[in-house]
């Protein structure tokens, strides 16, 4: 067994009967002993412990730990807003009790907050929200957020970091894609209930970035109205996030321009989903699903919207799917060139063009996914459409 694997045994059983046994009971004293043990021979090798559960998994820095894949521990640590579990130094014993009895008052409580990223530095530990790409010396300016009180803030860093590699080096990292989608399905379950953590727009020339995020989060929680399995959820997820990639190739001053598009600039736009397309495939031929989807997601229902077809096709039903959110999220965020429409406006335009620009089934349960959500989130006293 690993020595990750073994700590994290040995730390599930602390937590365990620290809840049977007072304060000095021997059983309690030699579990917490036994786990700060392990946790030193880990901190013996020289390497920073980082640990993150998002739904079945448990990752020791990148590597996930396939021996406790579906880890009944990683489970209640995530379902606790526990999804990131670091050392940044070594700590002594009784600074290590005290953070079992931090993690204990969590678990307890199970004060779901995915916006706290809880740092308790004079422990030299940090636990809360998942930590995602690097860390900065100042902290990352604060994104507003449509529904609940959940921040996006690392996600979003996250994905713009992904959008200047991908435009470097025509390659998408992958690792961090797809971590961005499972800490933004982790956002959204909050109570066994489905809610749509939305990114609102701080700064023009960061659209894609928030209406990326946003079009990933729409489509996996359609993608689970209809009945999608987790797997197939992920990857609308990724598809989602990645639709408008093909954007990076475009200059900013084309992306965020008030006026309208001169005839070159708009060719230049409607590449784009070619574009998008070739750099996922070019990053792993795996991800059909993803570049399919860039290359589709603004055709319409009946055939319109570009790239043209040579031969007319129905398109697949995950384009379909992100192309009701892409238009929905587009219409809701405020450009150069308009001001954002308001959520009724955006929700009549899909209900009239369904059966002409989208797909009528998918509209309907979009729909319902968005006024579940709605009605979620006013029941807790908060504005959905803020």
């Amino acid at each position: 067994m690993s020595e990750p694997v073994t700590f994290l045994n040995a730390f599930a059983h602390a937590l365990a009967v620290m809840t049977l046994y007072p304060e000095g009971h021997p059983s309690r004293e030699s579990g917490i002993d036994s786990s700060y043990e392990d946790l030193s021979d880990l901190m013996a090798t020289g390497r920073r412990p980082a640990f993150t559960f998002i739904e079945d998994e448990v990752i020791y820095g990148r590597e996930p730990l396939r021996d406790l894949k579906g880890w009944h521990w990683g489970q209640r640590l995530a379902a606790a807003g526990i999804q990131r579990l670091e050392f940044e130094r070594h700590v002594t014993r009784d600074e290590f009790e005290s953070f079992l009895q931090e993690i204990l008052a969590r678990l307890a409580l199970l004060a779901i907050d995915t916006s706290e990223q809880r740092q308790v530095r004079s422990l030299g530990v940090r636990f809360g929200a998942v930590g995602l790409q690097g860390e900065t010396d100042a902290p990352p300016e604060p994104v507003a957020i449509a529904t609940l009180d959940i921040r996006l803030d690392e996600e979003a860093e996250t994905l713009r970091w992904l959008q200047q590699q991908s435009r470097l080096r025509g390659m998408i990292p992958l690792i961090e894609a797809e971590t961005v989608v499972r800490s933004l399905a982790v956002a959204m379950h909050r109570d066994a209930q489905v809610v749509l953590p939305l990114v609102q727009l701080k700064e023009f020339d960061q659209y894609t970035t928030t209406h990326s995020l946003n079009v990933s989060v729409l489509s996996m929680g359609v993608a689970e109205t209809i009945g999608c399995s987790p797997a197939e959820v992920r990857m609308f997820g990724v598809a989602g996030l990645l639709h408008d990639i093909g954007k990076i190739r475009i200059p900013l001053e084309v992306l965020t321009k008030p006026g309208k598009l001169s005839p070159e600039e708009r060719e230049l736009m409607n590449r784009h989903p070619a574009d998008g397309a070739r750099v996922i495939i070019q990053t792993d031929g795996d991800l059909d699903l993803a570049a399919t989807v860039a290359y589709e997601h603004h055709i319409m229902l009946n055939g319109g919207g570009y790239p043209t077809f040579r031969y007319s096709r129905a398109c697949t039903l995950a384009s379909r799917l992100v192309h009701v959110c892409d238009v929905y999220d587009a219409l809701r965020t405020r450009r150069p060139y308009r001001e954002a429409w308001s959520s009724a406006e955006a929700e009549t335009y899909l209900e009239q063009r369904a059966g002409i620009e989208f797909d009528p089934d998918l509209v309907a349960a979009f729909l319902k996914l968005l006024r579940a959500s709605e009605t979620r989130v006013n029941t807790v006293g908060l504005d959905a459409t803020a």
